[in-house]
């Protein structure tokens, strides 16, 4: 399934911010935890998350530090600040307004049922 750009965008401060308020991240491991949390229907780029991260950063949302890896290598991580949590917590709650007002008008509309639906029992 393919998930449009402009919901990918609209969902990426939440996603990054909600990522990091489990733990301090990088770059590389914040990719594979959305990758893993969506169940692979989201593959973000390098070229997609960096720039949400450098954003976060300059709202004051994140804040940036370098360690050495085991391997000697170093990563530059990322950790949520307090004023991070409290806009996490309001694109929280817009999130869950759109979710119910979508379920609430799903429940209600009528979809043609694709094709290759199965069909039911006795039809």
């Amino acid at each position: 399934m393919d998930i449009s750009k402009d919901l990918i965008a609209a969902s990426s401060t939440s996603i990054v911010l909600a990522i990091l308020a489990e733990e301090d991240s990088y770059g590389y491991a914040i990719l594979k935890r959305v990758r893993e949390a969506s169940g692979g229907h989201l593959e973000w780029t390098d070229g997609m998350l960096y720039p949400v991260l450098h954003r976060l950063e300059r709202l004051g949302h994140v804040k940036a530090r370098w360690e050495a890896a085991d391997s000697g290598r170093r990563r530059k991580y990322y950790r949520i600040t307090k004023q991070g949590a409290a806009q996490l917590a309001d694109e929280r709650k817009q999130w869950l307004a759109v979710d119910a007002t979508l379920r609430g008008i799903w429940r209600t509309l009528v979809l043609p049922v694709p094709a290759s639906a199965p069909l039911p029992r006795g039809a």
